[in-house]
């Protein structure tokens, strides 16, 4: 099987030859080639140099455009300011009060500088690696945009109070969500990512009520479009994997504090699961023994269709001879 074969038929639930490999790089990937976080997700020919850098060293079967969450909140108008080794920081949101959520306006994908930047990164990875790798293009889910735009207390706050300043909201960043993701696959990318971190903070009923739906429009649009779907949740997601398993995403992220084994129970068998070892407890601070030794656990504890990762990005300065022991078990 080819890398993207491979990556494919995980997703589906079909069986393959080993297990897909897609291990989450962004810092640990630019420092591999002496290059910045900050040129990573600012130049997409850096971010471009240093995936493919780290796919050939850990014979990965994707290729990856993940990189901040700032990408759609730039081109929606926010300034932030952008550090040599950490993520931007806001100058101030955009939604700053409740009455600014009906001043938001789309913007275009193509003309907007970020979001550019990471369709041309895709379309980079496309001339020399469409044959053979998986490209993972990017965008933000809904809640996580409006708390990026809005602040992530406000954006609570919000859900409880004043939902429909959410969902007026959800309806520009979704549909600006949806073009975002059909230039990425028009250049070439195979899966799209939806990053919605911020769902972990606000539990099963609010999430059902106000995010799943929109989650669900968003899957379904990629899906139309050609692509598939993986959905990122960062931290415990325990209360929202089943109604995860809901959104017609074709794989879901699992971070480490979910064990596998409940993982697999909460979404139901047929969901392609994706994870989970602890990036801090055992890639950066583990022995090259810890790493096999869990990455093989999560095989086995996965139970159904499985891609092997961390549980979320690699973190910086974890040691070489980890990754590659945690790598290496996805052959067996």
């Amino acid at each position: 099987m080819t890398c993207k074969e491979r990556v494919h038929a995980a997703m589906r639930g079909q069986a393959v030859d080993r297990t897909p490999l897609t291990p989450i790089f962004m810092a640990w990937a630019a420092h591999f080639i002496g290059r910045t976080y900050r040129d990573y997700y600012l130049d997409h020919r850096a971010m471009c140099a240093a995936q493919m850098a780290v796919v050939n060293r850990f014979h990965l079967d994707q290729v990856s455009t993940i990189s901040d969450p700032w990408r759609e909140t730039d081109a929606f108008g926010m300034e932030l300011d952008y550090p040599e080794q950490g993520v931007g920081i806001p100058r101030r949101h955009v939604l700053a009060g409740p009455g600014d959520v009906v001043k938001l306006k789309a913007y275009d994908p193509m003309t907007a500088k970020r979001t550019r930047d990471r369709i041309d990164a895709v379309a980079v990875y496309a001339q020399t690696m469409a044959q053979t790798h998986s490209i993972l293009g990017w965008v933000e889910g809904p809640l996580a945009e409006y708390a990026d735009l809005r602040g992530l207390e406000n954006a609570c706050m919000d859900l409880m109070d004043e939902p429909e300043l959410f969902h007026r909201a959800a309806e520009v960043i979704v549909a600006c969500a949806i073009e975002f993701a059909r230039a990425q696959i028009v250049r070439g990318a195979d899966v799209i990512g939806i990053g919605d971190a911020a769902v972990s903070v606000i539990g099963p009923e609010l999430y059902h009520r106000h995010v799943l739906p929109w989650e669900q429009k968003l899957v379904a649009a990629i899906h139309k479009l050609g692509g598939m779907v993986k959905l990122h949740i960062c931290g415990n997601i325990a209360a929202v994997l089943p109604d995860m398993a809901r959104t017609g995403a074709d794989a879901l992220d699992v971070d480490w504090m979910v064990p596998m084994a409940e993982a697999r129970r909460l979404a139901g068998p047929q969901v392609c699961l994706c994870g989970n070892a602890d990036p801090a407890a055992v890639l950066l601070r583990g022995t090259p023994a810890e790493n096999r030794a869990a990455a093989l656990a999560c095989v086995r504890d996965a139970g159904g269709p499985f891609i092997l990762q961390p549980g979320c990005e690699i973190p910086p300065g974890t040691p070489l001879e980890n990754i590659e022991a945690f790598c290496a078990a996805a052959s067996g």
